[in-house]
Parts: C-alpha cells; structure tokens; sequence
C-alpha cells in the first residue's frame, strides 16, 4: 500500500503495477492541483522516469525544454548558459512539466491496471500495528486497510511519519519564498530562459511556466508579504522585461507563502513502513529538487522491492521486506542529505549578494570580462544537482562525477 499520489507515490505505484504486484494508492485530495507543485524535470529525474518505463513522456501533458539559464545583477546580464548545461550527444535538457497533469496521466494508466486500486478522497488517519510491526492504515472515516507494506509518500507534513515515530532532523532555519503567477501575458521576454535577479530591492526568479503563463519566486526579507509587486520586480529586471512586467501588473495574483522546512528522517523505516520522497527528506525549493529525488527514490524503492517480493511469502517475505528498505535507505540517503547541502550552498551565494551592494555593482560592471568566468564556474557547480552524486543503480561512476571528470579534460 502506498499513500501519497505525488510523484514519489505515483511512480511507484505503477511500476509495481505494470510488475503484476497488487498495489493500492491512497490519496487524500481528489484533486492534483496545489497552491505550488515543482515544474522542473532534471537530466537525473529524467534518468529515473527512464529507467522505470515511464519515458517518453505523453504528449497531450504540458511539457518543454528549458532554454537555460540567466543570471541578472544590477538590471544587467551577468552571464547565460543554455541548455544542456553538459557536452555530449547524450546531454538532456532540463525539461519543464505540468505536475498536475503529470500525475492525472500516471493516475489514469495505473486505474486500468489489474490488481492497481486507487483511493483518491481518502485520508490516511493513522497505522494499524501488530505486534510492533505496522500491519496497514486507518482511514478517516474509521475503514482499516491491512498491507504487508506501507509506503508514506505523503509529503513534507507527513502524518505517517509523526504516527511512526520517526522524527525530522532539521537542516537549518526554515526557507520563506513568495510565489506568484502571471498569466494571460504570452509570450513572455524571459523567451523560455530561466531567470533569477538580485539588487538593492531584492531577489527574485521567474520563468515561462509548461502549462502557459510566469510563475515567479521572490525571497522575502523579514515578515514582507505586501506592496506594489510587479513594481518591485520591475526595478531589479532589464529595460523588456521592466515595461512587461508594469504592463501585466493588474494580472498577478497575490503571493503563496511557502516556509520550507529542510531536513532528513532520524531513519526512513521501520518494520512494514517505508518513507520516500519529501516524507523522508523535504527538500529546498533550490532547482526543483524535490520531485527528482522523489523520482529517484522511487525507481530504487520498486527495484529493490520487486527482489524481495519474488517467490516468497509469510514471515519470510516480511523479513525479506525489512532489508529491502535497509538497502533503500542506505542507497538513497548519502544522495540526499549531499544535495540539500548544495542547496544550502547555492541558497547563501543568492543571499550573499543580496547583502553585499559592492559585490553585486563590481560583478554587473565588469560582465563582459567576469562573465564567462562566473558562467563555467556556476555551471560546475550545478553537476551534480542536476546529474545527481550517486549511481541511481548503486554501482559504476556517478554521472556527475563523468561529467566534472570529461570537464576538467577540456
């Protein structure tokens, strides 16, 4: 059983499905749409959705790739990468998706799998425990579902998690991020290019969103949850995007208040119980972490399960279970808790010259000659958040590490 119909869940669910194991997927809102949910699929959560049959993605779903990236100091271009940011025939792009949509379609196909039940509208009250061991859920309107395995996908609140006992070992202060949405202003100047943007007033970062429109993220200072805000945008942004941004200024919708809590489960299991995905390990915002690590969660989760699953029953299988997710952990873990310290790391160089007026006006003032610099610096550094740092099959030379390695070369 798994509960929790995100991308950790989802996938996991309909790998095992399309293995001819008996799943049922337990969700509580009979709707996909939340107020933020990521858009960005990165070369290693792409690499995940191929290695679990799940590429190409269909067509009728939002999707398409990032152009790159820019960085913009002052009201001035610093520098721009495009995408991919790796050399070789086999680089992927960064590619942008309906996370909505996404899940409808994964939801629609695991629906007319045999042995697949799908439980939207249900809430995961609390675990069923016999004899120490977690034997299934409770729902909230008192039916009990009994499983030989619990999945806990549902999310960075997890309500599994707490029942379990398993405590969240936080990872700093919480993350504040103001999101917005612009819509009805196609096309955009950002012309497919993710941007960010840093100045006296701020920083902010915007970009054409899958499904139509601008999502931005402004990072606030303090309590700030008001004010003129495409006007404030407008002020860090070039001369296009400035008079853009004024003209749409009656159509976007007032911020979501996201605070982020950072950080990694004391443990990810215990017997009959398994956490994945922001239930295991909630994730920064910092590039669009969370559903790539679930992703890879998930694909390494249905490996090692569908070997412990195999032609075995009763006490033995319970037993075979237990290790399966001791491997799981253990081969998902070190990822994860190195990525959100990238994260961290790039959170702070985004601060740092929010703080530090001198170094943002010496950056934008000398782009032309510093830019390329920064650019093959910054693009070193995004390897492995994008590339990941471990093997998602446990063995050989990380691709990241290939990639530093073939970089270095040149």
């Amino acid at each position: 059983m798994i509960v929790g119909a995100g991308p950790a869940g989802a996938t996991l669910a309909l790998r095992l499905s399309r293995a001819g194991r008996p799943v049922t997927l337990v969700e509580a809102s009979t709707s996909l749409e939340r107020q933020f949910r990521g858009e960005a699929l990165m070369p290693h959560g792409l690499e995940a959705l191929e290695a679990m049959g799940l590429l190409p993605l269909a067509g009728a779903i939002p999707q398409r790739p990032l152009c790159g990236w820019s960085f913009v100091l002052e009201g001035r271009e610093l520098f721009r990468l495009a995408e991919p940011l790796e050399a070789g025939p086999d680089a992927a792009a960064c590619t942008l998706i309906s996370q909505p949509e996404l899940l409808r379609h994964w939801l629609a196909e695991l629906g007319e799998l045999p042995g697949a039940r799908l439980l939207l509208g249900r809430r995961a009250a609390g675990l069923l425990l016999e004899n120490g061991r977690v034997a299934g859920v409770r729902l909230d309107d008192g039916q009990t579902l009994t499983a030989s395995l619990v999945v806990a996908a549902d999310g960075r609140a997890s309500r599994l998690r707490q029942q379990a006992g398993l405590p969240l070992q936080r990872r700093g202060d919480a993350i504040e991020l103001l999101w917005f949405r612009l819509e009805g202003h196609d096309p955009s100047p950002l012309q497919g290019w993710f941007t960010t943007l840093i100045g006296p007033g701020g920083l902010f970062s915007a970009f054409d969103s899958a499904s139509g429109g601008v999502q931005l993220g402004w990072v606030p200072q303090g309590e700030e949850t008001s004010g003129d805000w495409a006007e404030r945008f407008a002020a860090l942004s070039p001369p296009a995007l400035a008079a853009w941004l004024r003209d749409a200024a009656a159509d976007l919708r007032e911020p979501v208040r996201l605070r982020v809590e950072v950080g990694q489960v004391e443990r990810w299991w215990r017997p009959g119980l398994l956490l994945l995905g922001d239930a295991a390990h909630p994730m920064s915002p910092v590039r669009a972490q969370g559903i790539n690590l679930a992703l890879r969660d998930a694909c390494t989760a249905a490996e090692e399960l569908l070997k412990a699953l195999e032609g075995c029953g009763g006490e033995e299988q319970e037993r075979r279970l237990d290790r399966a997710l001791a491997r799981i952990e253990a081969r998902r873990r070190p990822e994860c808790e190195r990525i959100q310290t990238l994260q961290a790391e790039e959170t702070q160089r985004g601060l740092l010259l929010r703080r530090q007026g001198w170094l943002r006006r010496a950056l934008a003032l000398n782009a032309p000659w510093l830019g390329a610099l920064v650019a093959e610096r910054w693009r070193r550094q995004q390897l492995p958040l994008r590339l990941g740092v471990t093997n998602l099959h446990g063995d050989g030379t990380t691709p990241a590490a290939a990639a530093a390695a073939a970089a270095a070369r040149r």
